[in-house]
């Protein structure tokens, strides 16, 4: 059996892009009982971002990302699910792994590269905001993946340059003191679609245009009537293309159920009206698990009884793995 692993940032309040870009695809993967998942809170990944760690609620976010996926029908008894922070070999080995690192790998990392160009646009120093978190983030993601076993690691795009710097790491240590660590793989799904936030723009917190996951009905309704359409006619075709209340209901329904909803663009109905549609279609896929997730967060102890019971699980494992990589580099 291979072991797949996903990782997610407590970076905020769980959205429509989250659940159906990362959370959805990650637990749907999972189905398949031919391999072994593990899934884990990037906690510690997330204290890089100033403002997430002067805000103080990340372990408050941990729950609520915990909760989630439990509500949303994570199989806790086949699948590991565990908080970075809780397993301190991850950061142990991270400092051996940063001694096989040079600093030209990381130069090239995307997300330090972007953080300097913006900087240098701005006539700012280039390493203005640029924390040592942010720059060792691919070694810290390397020690995540290879401390587990990892065979395989679903990704996007933008992240695909991290498993190829774990990759890189771990080669390097294999060549010098023998085979330590398997080399992961990224699986990128292409179906994988980024969803469109009501301005149009791709869902994201930092453009202030996401529909929260687990907000009430009344708030939901709100949300999305706020989307922004094109002015037209009512009896007038709607375009599909480029309609995010379109987008939006190809995210929830299977395309059997499209044949109706084209129908109701090529007819006019009208944007209120397709609005109000969409509203129960996402409704009512939502009602039920946002029961159960608010019922986990009111009383945790569920949430609690699986992180502690993992925690002592990959505890064990990745002492074992941590323990043979000091072994070969301090005894070698």
């Amino acid at each position: 059996m291979k072991t797949v692993l996903t990782g997610i940032k407590p970076t905020g309040e769980l959205h429509l892009g989250n659940y159906l870009g990362a959370i959805k695809p990650a637990i749907d993967l999972s189905h398949d009982k031919n391999n072994k998942y593990a899934y884990f809170v990037a906690d510690i990944h997330a204290l890089n971002n100033d403002a997430i760690r002067k805000e103080g609620a990340i372990n408050e976010l941990t729950k609520k990302i915990a909760a989630a996926f439990f509500a949303l029908g994570l199989d806790t008894e086949r699948c590991l699910f565990y908080k970075q922070s809780d397993i301190p070999q991850i950061t142990e080995m991270s400092m051996y792994l940063m001694n096989e690192t040079s600093k030209g790998l990381l130069n090239r990392a995307h997300a330090y590269k972007a953080k300097v160009q913006d900087n240098v646009a701005n006539h700012f120093d280039p390493d203005k905001g640029v924390n040592m978190g942010l720059f060792n983030y691919p070694v810290l993601m390397a020690a995540d993946i290879l401390i587990m076993d990892t065979d395989i690691v679903p990704v996007g795009k933008d992240q695909l340059q991290h498993i190829e710097i774990t990759r890189d790491i771990a080669q390097s240590i294999n060549s010098q003191y023998g085979e330590i660590f398997k080399l992961p793989v990224a699986s990128i799904d292409e179906t994988t679609m980024v969803l469109p936030g009501n301005d149009g723009r791709k869902m994201s917190k930092s453009y202030g245009n996401t529909i929260p996951l687990f907000s009430t009905e009344k708030q939901l309704y709100k949300n999305i009537m706020k989307i922004k359409t094109h002015s037209i006619a009512l009896g007038e075709p709607i375009p599909t293309e480029g309609s995010v209340v379109y987008t939006l209901f190809k995210a929830f329904l299977a395309e059997h159920d499209m044949v109706e909803v084209k129908k109701q663009f090529a007819a006019g109905v009208g944007y209120g009206n397709l609005k109000k549609l969409l509203y129960e279609v996402i409704n009512n896929d939502l009602k039920d698990k946002r029961l159960k997730y608010f019922e986990l967060l009111e009383d945790p102890t569920y949430i609690d009884s699986i992180l502690e019971k993992n925690k002592e699980i990959v505890r064990n494992q990745a002492q074992s793995k941590l323990d043979l990589l000091k072994d070969k580099m301090l005894n070698h």
